[in-house]
């Protein structure tokens, strides 16, 4: 009698790192319609050369690797770091700008460190401070919301295509006339300026929580948020202790001083609060192992993007605090994996 014998594993789990990546990039579809509503389709171009990009420097990385591309590339991990970068930039960037952050983020976040299952930091974090730091004009273009009456003119597709292809505005049109600071940005000039924050919420950039279109934009990544979690794509610990880590403080600041810190739910909707939460800080690779680890790895990113924002010389902070506690990783593993059974960890 024959028997049928096939190679291990024998018993494969139902999540794959396709079917998480795949999760995301669903999770991405709500906010990216409300994202478009609001600021225009300027979003949509950076997603394209941004995937593009991020394709093609990932070819090149695995070929000079000596791995199969067709194999390698197909986990759409390239194509999450791509449309999380598109969010956080603005929507009106020429296409270099773009295709430079993705070099980084591919080459020197991921495939420097070994590839995906490797890389200590997020990569699409890594882009993203690489494109602050060095285009640091193209990174403040962002365009007033829809429904702001602030005097402002909307880019049309148009102007939108110029930008990005020219980095240039078509005729006589100017920065300053389609152009505003974001609401972190915003407030943190105006209160530089002495004024309460009360008075500035008041002005058209402003909602009732935080700014007019991010909120509705973050009202959308929750509901991605929701579906990661209902998939059990991504677990609890990191969106909510993130969360707290940032809302805690700023209550108690504004319960301190309400005139001149932001209330909670202003930083809830502002920035990359609700991104970060459920959709960067949620990197497997780049976040701690254990549920305690979880937990205070994102309380961290929490609490120094709330620092950077009041104290800091960068209206948002997300970033750089994803980056710093990615550094605490192996720090935090270390004293929170539970040891195995009947082996005792090294110095003690």
């Amino acid at each position: 009698m024959r028997f049928e014998v096939t190679a291990p594993p024998h018993i494969r789990p139902r999540n794959s790192v396709t079917r998480v990546m795949g999760n995301v990039l669903i999770g991405l579809v709500p906010a990216t319609f409300v994202y478009v509503w609001f600021f225009g389709v300027g979003l949509l171009l950076n997603i394209a050369v941004a995937c593009a990009a991020g394709m093609a420097f990932e070819y090149l990385a695995l070929r000079a690797r000596g791995l199969d591309p067709a194999r390698h590339a197909a986990d759409l991990s390239v194509l999450v770091t791509a449309v999380l970068l598109a969010f956080c930039i603005p929507p009106l960037m020429p296409w270099w700008v773009t295709v430079t952050g993705m070099a980084f983020a591919v080459l020197f976040g991921k495939h420097l460190y070994g590839g995906l299952g490797h890389n200590p930091f997020n990569p699409a974090m890594v882009g993203y401070v690489v494109m602050l730091i060095s285009f640091p004009g193209e990174m403040t273009h962002w365009v007033a919301p829809a429904g702001a009456e602030m005097g402002l003119e909307r880019p049309g597709l148009g102007a939108t295509l110029s930008v990005f292809l020219t980095g240039a505005l078509p005729g006589t049109i100017t920065w300053e006339a389609i152009t505003a600071a974001t609401p972190l940005d915003d407030l943190q000039t105006q209160l530089g300026l002495n004024r309460m924050v009360p008075e500035v919420m008041a002005g058209p950039l402003y909602g009732s929580m935080a700014g007019k279109g991010w909120e509705w934009v973050g009202n959308a990544i929750i509901l991605g948020g929701a579906w990661l979690l209902w998939t059990r794509t991504i677990r609890w610990h990191i969106p909510v202790a993130f969360l707290a880590g940032i809302l805690v403080p700023a209550t108690v600041a504004t319960l301190i001083a309400p005139g001149s810190h932001a209330g909670p739910f202003f930083h809830l909707f502002s920035g990359g609060t609700l991104l970060g939460a459920f959709f960067i800080a949620t990197d497997p690779v780049s976040a701690a192992t254990s549920p305690k680890g979880r937990l205070i790895f994102a309380a961290g990113i929490g609490l120094i993007t709330w620092i950077i924002r009041t104290y800091g010389t960068y209206a948002d902070g997300v970033a750089f605090a994803v980056l710093l506690m990615n550094m605490a990783v192996p720090a935090i593993d270390y004293y929170t994996v539970p040891r195995t059974y009947g082996h005792e960890r090294r110095g003690h």
